[in-house]
């Protein structure tokens, strides 16, 4: 694969991931990053966040996606 291809793909995924945190508020009823099994901790002026099931789940939908457009 050469430079060009690789820039232009890089170009599309960039545009893609602009284009979803733009219209970030339209897919808002699927509350990813509020789900069950996120890992919220907060004690006096600390507070750590980790959305380890927001992670598994996008895993899982990217490995589907991913799954089905190489057969």
């Amino acid at each position: 694969m050469g430079i060009s291809k690789i820039l232009i793909i890089a170009g599309i995924v960039l545009l893609a991931a602009g284009l979803l945190l733009h219209y970030a508020h339209l897919f808002s009823f699927l509350n990813l990053g509020r789900l069950p099994g996120d890992i919220r901790i907060r004690r006096g002026n600390f507070s750590f966040y980790f959305p380890l099931t927001t992670c598994i789940l996008l895993s899982m939908l990217i490995t589907l996606i991913l799954y089905i457009f190489r057969k």
